[in-house]
C-alpha cells in the first residue's frame, strides 16, 4: 500500500489516495489506511483490477450476506462506498461492479478481494459526525448522519 494525503477546501477536508498493490485485500488495506490517518467519515471511489475475491448480496430474510465468488481476473469498473465511525473505529461499506473478459459484469457488496495489478482508491473526508448505528430489524449497522 502506498498513500498520499492532501488538504482541500481551505484545509477543512482531506483526500487520501490509497494505491493497493498486487495481492493485497482492498477492504483490509483501505481500513488500515483510514485508521492510520484518523479518518472516520468519508466517501470512497476506486478503479483497478482484481485477481479474484468475493462479493455479497444481502438476503433480508436470512439477515446475512450471501457470497458471490469471483474466481477470475476482473476489472473494477466501479467501486463506491463510504467510511463511517462505528464504536470509535472506521468501518467501510463498499459496493463494486466488476467487469469480466466477455464484457459481462458482477456486482455486490465487496467482502474481500485480491488486487491485481493495482487498485487506485480515493478517500474524501466528509462530516466527522457520520456514524453507523445497529438496526435490529435488519441486523445491519446502517448510516446514521
Amino acid at each position: 500500500m502506498r498513500t498520499s494525503e492532501s488538504q482541500i477546501d481551505a484545509g477543512r477536508r482531506r483526500v487520501l489516495v490509497v494505491v493497493c498493490d498486487k495481492g493485497e485485500d482492498p477492504v483490509a488495506t483501505v481500513t488500515s489506511a483510514v485508521t492510520e490517518h484518523g479518518i472516520l467519515a468519508a466517501q470512497v471511489t476506486a478503479v483497478g483490477g482484481l485477481a479474484g475475491g468475493e462479493l455479497g448480496y444481502f438476503d433480508r430474510v436470512a439477515r446475512r450476506y450471501l457470497p458471490i465468488p469471483v474466481t477470475e481476473q476482473v476489472e473494477v469498473l466501479s467501486l463506491v462506498g463510504d467510511v463511517a465511525g462505528h464504536d470509535g473505529k472506521p468501518r467501510l461499506h463498499l459496493h463494486a461492479v466488476l467487469g469480466r473478459r466477455d464484457g459481462s459484469t458482477l456486482g455486490g457488496h465487496l467482502l474481500r478481494g485480491e488486487v491485481w495489478p493495482t487498485l487506485e482508491v480515493m478517500v474524501t473526508e466528509v462530516a466527522a459526525e457520520l456514524a453507523r448505528r445497529y438496526d435490529p430489524e435488519t441486523g445491519l449497522s446502517l448510516l446514521s448522519p
